[in-house]
């Protein structure tokens, strides 16, 4: 049960609790991590705006901050005596959901887990969800992890809404 545990990192508080939560399963279980970071087309694109004529500067950039990332992600998963390795993807044109179900299939993974911010609606519309995109193309079983100060912040606008509701009614 998850002894290959794919985790796809990108340096946000998000992505880390999803490697947390990650390291957590793989002590449970034995198991392994497999960390991994891509550069997609899209956020090539939005790397790059209007500057195409510095792509080059900017795919190497992009590849430095994606190994700066990585190495952290290894140390923390080290440190928590978890086995773990890492996985760098750049392939284009391709998606952030292509790649991480790629890998997973490549890899042999038994379970992906990932970060995501739980974005509904509007938000949810306007910015896309790419949890949501790699959990429909998913090989294997999905865990998504929510920050916990995310439904803290969710639980505190819930109950300032109440308080202004009651206010209302007096």
């Amino acid at each position: 049960m998850y002894q290959r545990i794919l985790v796809p990192v990108d340096g946000s508080a998000t992505s880390m609790c999803g490697l947390d939560e990650a390291i957590r399963v793989a002590k449970l279980t034995d198991g392994q991590v497999r960390l991994l970071y891509v550069i997609d087309e899209l956020s090539f694109a939005l790397a790059m705006g209007s500057e195409s004529a510095y792509a080059s500067d900017a795919v190497n950039t992009m590849r430095s901050e994606a190994k700066r990332i990585l190495d952290a992600a290894l140390a923390t998963a080290k440190s928590a005596g978890v086995e773990a390795d890492t996985r760098f993807r750049d392939t284009f044109p391709s998606s952030l959901q292509d790649q991480v179900a790629a890998e997973a299939r490549d890899w042999g993974a038994d379970l992906i887990v990932l970060g995501t911010h739980g974005r509904r609606g509007a938000k949810r519309l306007l910015l896309g969800s790419g949890a949501e995109r790699i959990l429909r193309l998913a090989p294997v079983p999905v865990l998504l992890v929510r920050p916990p100060d995310e439904k803290d912040a969710a639980a505190d606008l819930l109950r300032a809404s109440a308080s202004v509701v009651a206010l209302a009614g007096k």
